[in-house]
């Protein structure tokens, strides 16, 4: 797992290498899957529907799957929510891409039962060894 792209609002990035270094430590990513960080506020899937964050899982092995996140809305997050609130949006955006990631490993396809609970899991897991996103 590697995060990739340097555009948009740097405090964002650097929670999310903080997260994806902890991800990788306690997870397996036998295949690469590297994270593009869009500085977008909203992506458009394969399914030409509008997200924040989308994980494309290709039908074969060889071929590289991916993760987007679009930060582009941090600014106008900023203005309602406290700094660690907003980043920790960011990361059970990228948490449940990842959850998503690993049921395409074990099964070779999606499952969307139960992501929601996963990320959020993953999410208090990481809570407790970081004092801010």
């Amino acid at each position: 797992m590697r995060i990739v792209g340097a555009r948009g609002q740097p405090c964002v990035r650097r929670a999310l290498i903080r997260f994806a270094r902890w991800l990788r430590a306690n997870y397996s990513f036998p295949i690469r899957v590297p994270v593009y960080l869009s500085p977008m506020r909203r992506l458009r899937t394969s399914e030409g529907e509008e997200a924040v964050s989308s994980f494309f899982a290709p039908y074969r092995r060889d071929v590289e799957p991916h993760i987007r996140l679009a930060t582009g809305d941090y600014a106008e997050m900023r203005e309602f929510r406290k700094r660690d609130d907003c980043l920790a949006s960011y990361i059970v955006s990228l948490s449940r891409q990842v959850v998503l990631y690993q049921h395409w490993l074990k099964r070779g396809r999606i499952r969307r039962r139960g992501v929601k609970r996963e990320a959020t899991r993953r999410l208090r897991l990481y809570e407790r060894t970081t004092d801010h996103p």
